[in-house]
């Protein structure tokens, strides 16, 4: 469990440019009423955001998601965060960087349809 603390807040400190657009966008119950965490662990991984109340994760890839063993490394993760009860919403850094409104509506989308359900 230690590890996995350590671990977060390591990840926290070294976010990416896109992490770092998207948690400010986010943060602080921004987003409507929603709160958001970030390296949050769930199982045995660390998910790079989460709403715990919509049960709704977000994962931020680049470029490094793109190889087949990449792939299949985020549908092994997928499976795992499903079968704990989250909805995984992947986004792409480009789609952060270059449409931050409409990323934040397909958030707002996800987590409406999430609490509907």
């Amino acid at each position: 469990m230690q590890r996995f603390i350590q671990r977060a807040r390591q990840l926290r400190k070294e976010q990416t440019n896109a992490e770092a657009v998207l948690w400010y966008a986010l943060r602080n119950r921004k987003l409507a009423r929603w709160k958001f965490r970030r390296q949050h662990q769930i199982d045995k991984y660390i998910v790079d955001l989460v709403c715990l109340d919509a049960r709704l994760v977000i994962e931020i890839d680049g470029a490094t998601h793109s190889l087949p063993q990449e792939i299949a490394w985020d549908n092994e993760r997928t499976g795992v965060l499903e079968a704990c009860g989250y909805h995984v919403l992947r986004l792409q850094n480009a789609d952060i960087y270059g449409n931050i409104e409409g990323v934040l509506e397909t958030v707002l989308a996800e987590l409406e349809i999430r609490t509907h359900v």
